[in-house]
């Protein structure tokens, strides 16, 4: 007995794992590192392309909710992440090369885990399989997904630069969260001006892009959560202000007042050797990024480990596709996961491939596959990709929109978030005991 897995992302990790410690071999299919795409650089499992950031941790967050629900059905990605975790505020961030490698460890650990180093270019016909290719599936496997079930869509997603953190003149910046949430030197903080401020957003304006390659450049869908800073820019000039550079919450030790627009950077290591300009995924060409960020007072004299890029994220449309299990409609050996489903982010991904890794067990040992009530967060994002009254399909992430309403809602949205977690956790952790046999070995 054994499932095909295609993809070590997050979501192929995570369903691997869940099916691996049930009994079952997984044959887990990886491309890498025989052939990259554009966006990834490392050779391991697991990595993360874009931000280092897995959001917040707080239970009153949507995002600290979905974490704690993957804790609860024992994700191995939340234990990698807490084994390398670096001062983010009130953020989950991770050092992304001691993460990877904690996850490549874990699988290659696992005696029931296969991995077989090759490219899938079609669908395979054999037993059970779950395809987690993610966002950057590769142009066959992609075309014979197309070919099956059409309404694939695709969009633009973006990655921050990194710069060295030697690199970041400390009499321009200075450490601090917003509002004081986390450690003191959690984030560096870039602040600028009036002046400062509107002549880096004129020189954004004009400057040059890249090609966006394989793609239609004369009509990209960005999705918003990943909207390049040049895109943001020509929406207005206070667009910045109130998102990545919003300056409330903070106060410039050297002035005593809130500045006019912070950029701030986030550590990217452990080490703090290392730290990304958080909200700035861009597709500038690279020496126009070094000109225009340096252009930002406290990087002046910037050192770029990293230029930020653009690549292709394609999702299907799961509404028509997949039911709640994740599983294909007309087709119960075959699962998709991750953020080809249409979920968006990394620990929504990765929880997708819990979802999928365990259903896929059960179809195979003849058991219902489960459903997490509505209310709580993994629950309602399984309902949203097999909403089939959603008419126009977009990615989702955590937030407590998805769910339903409280029977008595506070007016304080900590406290509102509390609750629904309350609720949520209580909900998941009966629903598991009625099942009674998650974790028994399968074979």
């Amino acid at each position: 007995m054994y499932i095909n897995v295609i993809g070590a992302g997050l979501a192929g990790c995570e369903a691997a794992l869940q099916i691996a410690k049930r009994g079952i071999e997984v044959r887990l299919y990886e491309m890498k590192p025989r052939k990259k795409t554009p966006a990834h650089k490392s050779d391991l499992f697991g990595e993360l392309v874009c931000s280092n950031s897995l959001k917040a941790m707080r239970l009153e967050s949507a995002a600290g909710l979905l974490k704690e629900e993957m804790r609860v059905l024992d994700s191995f990605l939340i234990k990698c992440a807490d084994l390398c975790a670096v001062p983010a505020g009130g953020a989950l961030a991770v050092d992304r090369e001691k993460f990877a490698r904690l996850v490549t460890d874990g699988i290659n650990a696992e005696p029931n885990i296969k991995v077989i180093n090759e490219e899938l270019t079609r669908i395979p016909d054999d037993g059970i399989t779950i395809i987690a290719t993610g966002p950057l599936t590769s142009d066959p496997l992609a075309e014979d997904i197309e070919r099956r079930f059409g309404g694939s869509l695709s969009f633009f997603d973006a990655a921050a630069p990194i710069v060295t953190a030697e690199s970041v003149d400390p009499e321009y910046s200075f450490t601090a969260s917003r509002y004081d949430r986390g450690g003191d030197d959690d984030y560096i903080n870039c602040p600028m001006n009036k002046e400062e401020y509107e002549r880096f957003y004129n020189a954004l304006l004009s400057a040059e892009r890249a090609p966006l390659h394989d793609f239609d450049v004369n009509n990209p869908k960005v999705y918003e959560g990943c909207m390049p800073v040049e895109v943001m820019a020509q929406r207005g000039e206070g667009t910045l202000r109130f998102g990545p550079m919003k300056p409330v919450g903070l106060v410039d030790p050297k002035t005593g007042h809130r500045p006019w627009a912070v950029l701030q950077l986030r550590k990217e290591n452990s080490a703090g050797t290392m730290y990304n300009l958080v909200g700035f995924q861009t597709n500038l060409k690279f020496p126009e990024q070094k000109r225009v960020f340096s252009m930002i007072p406290a990087l002046h004299r910037a050192e770029f480990v990293r230029y930020g890029v653009m690549h292709r994220n394609t999702f299907i449309c799961s509404p028509k596709v997949l039911d709640s299990d994740f599983s294909v409609k007309e087709n119960k050996n075959l699962f998709f996961a991750g953020q080809i489903t249409g979920v968006e982010g990394y620990m929504e991904s990765a929880a997708s491939g819990i979802m999928a890794g365990i259903n896929a067990c059960r179809v195979l040992s003849g058991k219902p596959t489960l459903i997490l009530p509505p209310d709580t967060m993994i629950g309602a994002l399984s309902a949203y990709i097999a909403d089939a009254t959603v008419k126009k399909f977009q990615p989702m992430g955590a937030n407590f929109g998805v769910l339903p309403e409280l029977e008595n809602r506070p007016r304080d949205k900590k406290e509102r978030g509390a609750a629904y977690s309350a609720r949520a956790l209580e909900s998941l952790n009966n629903y598991l005991e009625s099942i009674g046999d998650l974790y028994e070995n399968y074979c």
